[in-house]
């Protein structure tokens, strides 16, 4: 039948195609959807018109008033979302309303029953036809994701998931096809374009499909681009070295993965020889490059020690200094400060950080003889340990008198005590004395004994002393380790950790642990004969502080199954209690740490404390790689910690004791006799001692 453009005289005739005016297309009141059509749809009809131009007509029928006389208008039965992306591309200008539209005009036909129909019978096509045809678009027509999107009328960054989802595998859009995936599924799949690996990772899954086990089995060999590695390498250098990154574009990637564990390695290790090399250039004598912290080097290590700064550079830095706290005077912070006001006090602090700098510097024998490990740190950020020295050059590096380090022989003991005991006998055999002989070694171990024992008391009579010569000895063996620099016969022991558990010493708390240690190394005078009078110039505060550090160091909580020490382990609860100590804020259980090495009771039990009954009782019945990978799911950020992490509550503080004048005013029950412990008085004085 012929298309006729309508006029207003024309006489309505029902089952033909008329073109219509825009500006004379109404909305039907019988129109069957109540509910409009929403913002992104009638973009989505816009565009498509745009392009494509009318695919489907739109039903009418002719307005009349009460009498039945025509008004010139039409009501739009079905199509009202199409006469909507008509008028919103009249308003872009990009039609006028004069435009005429091809509409069928139907009057046999009851309205609301054929905008109904239009609505209902209908079946939508799969999503995952949709993703082919979008990927078809895309291979055979060469267009990008702006002009497919611009075409349909959806976003970019759609387009670009659905092409994603019709790049999976073909076996795998089928098993969809078959409701055997759900979308979410399918998204989690489409994290590669890898066929292969999806297929894989398909023909592995167990009963649990969760889309983040998925997720997690697709990038098993892949490494995070929240790696230390990947943050130190960067992706622009890592993809121009011929890296692939793989991005998840359904879900919070963090920057992807990196697909070349291998590649990824081999550029983080040849940027960070380069950065061992301009160290090295500072006169060392060896720099080595490592990812790792070589922790088993056996190395001695030296630190820099305290150098005046030149007058000159004294008064330019209280000049800095001066100009420094003007300029900062009534500002606090750059963000409210004039730019050229910010510029000017940035540079200055950098001067006075270079300045300052310049009071620690390492002995030229240290550099010379020494070297320094270039190391990845556990945020991506580069670790320069300078100062180590290897054993064949320590005596370079550090020159000591003779005498000093000797080892300690037990038979040499036992043979200088015989030898002692062959001069007693000698001497009192010898009647003549040698003017100007020394006196014997036994004599000397007497009469030092002697002053050992009033040493001996006359420190415990003086706890400020006391605290100074213990901070010497200990400070002396931590820092120097030279056990013999000290006259207290108190010896800390260091257990190492990396050996107890692997990674460790690469942790954010240990690097916290190793800055506190460089900085108090760097202070520290490097001769040991120089060490107490360092110690006596420090204040209260700083004394106290340096014992808290080397006390920290000697702190041995590990529970070993051939080392049984209760009473250490409860000393160690009761430390942690003291402390308020909070190890959730260092430690969180991952499959790594805690889960995977766990039965599937303890990964239930975590659940129910840390989250809730009914979490634990949906995981209980999965296989226990499945469950440790969604118990970590479920307990991150929750704080749950095992019980050997966790720190007891303070015990109940016990009664005062009772002094020993007041306990002597304390009536004692009347006709009360000793208790009968059944002891000789042998056996109670031991049992006395033992208190």
């Amino acid at each position: 039948m012929n298309a006729v453009t309508e006029t207003v005289a024309a006489e309505p005739v029902s089952g033909v195609e008329i073109f219509v005016p825009l500006a004379k297309l109404k909305k039907s009141p019988r129109n069957a959807r109540k509910v409009p059509h929403g913002e992104a749809a009638i973009e989505a009809l816009a565009a498509s018109i745009q392009h494509k131009g009318l695919i489907q007509n739109l039903v009418i029928e002719p307005e009349a008033k009460e009498d039945g006389t025509p008004t010139g208008y039409y009501l739009v039965t079905a199509g009202e979302g199409r006469r909507l992306a008509m008028l919103l591309r009249a308003k872009r200008k990009q039609i006028k309303k004069s435009e005429p539209v091809r509409c069928w005009l139907d009057t046999l036909n009851d309205p609301a029953e054929i905008s109904l129909d239009e609505n209902v019978t209908r079946t939508p096509m799969h999503p995952a036809d949709q993703f082919e045809r979008f990927a078809e678009l895309s291979n055979d027509k060469g267009w990008g994701a702006q002009e497919i999107g611009a075409r349909f009328g959806v976003s970019a960054g759609a387009v670009k998931q659905r092409l994603r989802l019709g790049a999976v595998s073909p076996k795998l859009l089928q098993v969809y096809r078959e409701d055997g995936l759900t979308l979410d599924q399918l998204m989690a799949f489409a994290i590669t374009e890898d066929h292969a690996r999806q297929e894989q990772v398909f023909e592995g899954l167990h009963h649990n499909r969760e889309p983040w086990i998925i997720r997690r089995d697709m990038t098993a060999s892949n490494v995070p681009a929240t790696d230390r590695r990947a943050v130190f390498v960067g992706a622009d250098a890592y993809v121009e070295a011929g890296g692939n990154i793989i991005r998840d574009l359904f879900s919070e990637d963090r920057g992807g993965f990196f697909e070349d564990a291998g590649l990824l390695d081999m550029l983080a290790a040849e940027k960070l020889r380069e950065i061992a090399g301009a160290v090295q250039a500072e006169g060392w004598k060896w720099a080595e490059a490592h990812i790792d912290y070589p922790h088993a080097h056996g190395m001695r290590r030296f630190y820099p020690q305290t150098i005046a700064l030149s007058d000159e550079d004294e008064a330019r830095l209280e000049a800095l200094s001066t100009e420094h706290d003007e300029l900062a005077e009534g500002y606090s912070s750059y963000d409210e400060m004039p730019e050229d006001v910010a510029e000017k006090l940035e540079a200055i602090s950098d001067e006075i950080d270079a300045i300052s700098a310049k009071r620690h510097a390492y002995d030229a024998n240290v550099i010379a003889h020494g070297g320094v490990f270039v190391v990845l740190h556990h945020d991506g950020t580069v670790r320069i340990e300078r100062g180590f020295v290897r054993p064949e050059d320590e005596a370079l590096a550090d020159p000591q008198p003779e005498d000093e380090g000797e080892a300690f022989d037990p038979e040499a003991v036992e043979d200088e005590q015989a030898e002692d005991g062959d001069e007693e006998v000698q001497e009192i055999e010898e009647e003549d004395e040698e003017p100007g002989k020394p006196i014997s070694d036994s004599l000397t171990r007497d009469l030092s004994a002697h002053r050992t024992l009033a040493l001996r008391v006359a420190l415990g009579e003086r706890p400020d002393l006391a605290l100074i010569a213990l901070i010497h000895t200990l400070t002396a063996q931590l820092f120097y380790s030279y056990a013999e620099a000290g006259c207290l016969e108190v010896r800390p022991t260091v257990t190492p950790l990396g050996s107890h558990a692997d990674g460790i010493e690469d942790t954010p708390l240990a690097a916290k642990a190793n800055e506190a240690r460089e900085a108090w190394a760097e202070r520290m005078p490097r001769d040991v004969a120089d060490l107490w009078g360092f110690i006596v110039g420090l204040d209260d505060e700083k004394r106290l502080a340096l014992l808290a550090h080397c006390a920290s160091r000697t702190v041995n909580a590990l529970r070993l199954p051939w080392d049984r020490k209760p009473r250490s382990l409860q000393t160690a609860d009761r430390l942690a209690s003291a402390l308020a100590l909070d190890v959730a804020k260092d430690w969180t259980p991952t499959v790594d740490s805690y889960l995977g090495r766990v039965t599937k009771a303890h990964i239930v039990e975590a659940v129910a404390e840390g989250v809730s009954e009914d979490a634990a009782r949906r995981i209980a019945d999965m296989k226990k790689p499945d469950m440790a990978q969604a118990a970590e799911q479920l307990l991150a950020g929750t704080g749950w910690l095992p019980a050997i992490l966790r720190t007891p509550e303070p015990e109940a503080e016990q009664p005062a004791p009772v002094e020993a004048e007041d306990a002597e005013t304390v009536e004692q029950p009347s006709g009360a006799e000793a208790p009968d412990t059944g002891a000789e008085d042998g056996e109670a004085s031991y049992a006395v001692a033992a208190e």
